[in-house]
């Protein structure tokens, strides 16, 4: 145990709490997030790309049939 008022150990403590959330904010913000955001789509545009390579691309039949 320290010598120090519990106020004086709280505020120190709180400090440390509220930077150590904020640099975990951060790194989810302007980190993991993006590269989350930038692989869910380029996921799905391969999957739509795939999608129509095995059943053609969208639109009206190329036949001519109506």
């Amino acid at each position: 145990m320290t010598n120090e008022p519990l106020e004086a150990r709280g505020g120190a403590d709180l400090r440390r709490r509220r930077r150590s959330e904020l640099l975990t904010f951060l790194v989810l913000a302007f980190g993991i997030w993006p590269i989350v955001a930038v692989g869910v789509v380029g996921g799905y545009g391969f999957l739509v790309w795939m999608w129509q390579i095995i059943f053609g691309p969208p639109g009206p039949p190329a036949n001519g049939m109506h």
